[in-house]
């Protein structure tokens, strides 16, 4: 903000009136100098990969499997799929369902969807059950049980 002295003859120390007009002249050399610089960068940001990803086949079709559900109920009752299970005999029932008692069953995912209703302390149970047998692809399914 500048001030213009003025009185009698230009003299100063008479009175002093404020200047408030806004130079903008910094602010527009500054945008035109960052709008080089991001003109210049932005090519070089777009730096392209060349992968050579395999082709896209489909499973053999006896490969596929069905996934195995463990529901939780807010009775505290433990299914999976139809069958009812107890914690003690989760993972050898898990185990049954993926496939029969293969040595690479806990390789596979399982999917664990508890009612609204499953208190906190329900659900950690079978986490750490399956988690303590080596059961570490868990999926976690948030559906409603009908």
């Amino acid at each position: 903000m500048g001030a213009k002295l003025s009185g009698p003859g230009g003299q100063g120390g008479k009175t002093i009136e404020q200047n408030a007009d806004i130079n903008v002249t910094p602010f527009v050399d500054i945008m035109l100098v960052l709008l080089i610089i991001f003109m210049v960068a932005a090519p070089l940001a777009t730096v392209s990969i060349r992968l050579d990803l395999p082709p896209a086949t489909p499973p053999p079709p006896g490969e596929v499997k069905e996934p195995v559900y463990i529901t939780i109920q807010d009775t505290g009752s433990i299914f999976i799929a139809e069958k009812q299970t107890t914690l003690e005999t989760l993972v050898p029932d898990v185990c049954a369902a993926l496939g029969g008692g293969n040595p690479g069953c806990k390789e596979e995912r399982v999917f664990v969807r508890a009612q609204p209703e499953v208190k906190y302390d329900q659900f950690m149970e079978v986490m750490n059950a399956l988690q303590e047998q080596g059961f570490y692809k868990v999926g976690l399914l948030n559906e409603d049980i009908a």
